[in-house]
C-alpha cells in the first residue's frame, strides 16, 4: 500500500490537469543515487507497462515496477511547500537510513 497525504494528491491533479499528453499514471520508481545509496523518482506516465502495480489512491492512479514495489511498499508522500524547500518527501518505514530531505534513502 501507498499513502498519499492530501497536499500530495492535490499537487499531483495539478500536475496531470497541466500535461500536455495524456497521462495512464504517476510513476513512483527508485534508483541509484543521492546521499544515503537510493534515490526517489516521480514521472508523469502516458502508458502502464504490463508488469507495472497499478493502484488508485484518492483518484490518482500509481505506477510502480516489481522491483521498486518492496522498497515502497507503506511509504507516504506528501508535498512540502515552505520557504525553503518546494517539492515531494517521502516518509519510507522499509528505509534503514534517510536523508533529512526525504528524496534518498538505504534499507
Amino acid at each position: 500500500m501507498i499513502n498519499l497525504t492530501p497536499a500530495a494528491v492535490k499537487a499531483v491533479q495539478r500536475f496531470i490537469r497541466g500535461s500536455e499528453t495524456p497521462v495512464a499514471g504517476l510513476r513512483l520508481m527508485i534508483s541509484g543515487g543521492g546521499c544515503s545509496g537510493l534515490q526517489y523518482g516521480m514521472k508523469l506516465e502516458a502508458d502502464k507497462a504490463e508488469d507495472d502495480w497499478e493502484i488508485e489512491v484518492d483518484g490518482v492512479k500509481l505506477l510502480v515496477d516489481p522491483m521498486t514495489m518492496p522498497m515502497i511498499d507503506n511509504v507516504t508522500v506528501d508535498f512540502i511547500d515552505t520557504l525553503t524547500h518546494t517539492g515531494f518527501k517521502f516518509d519510507n518505514p522499509n528505509a534503514s537510513a534517510q536523508c533529512s530531505c526525504g528524496s534518498s534513502f538505504s534499507v
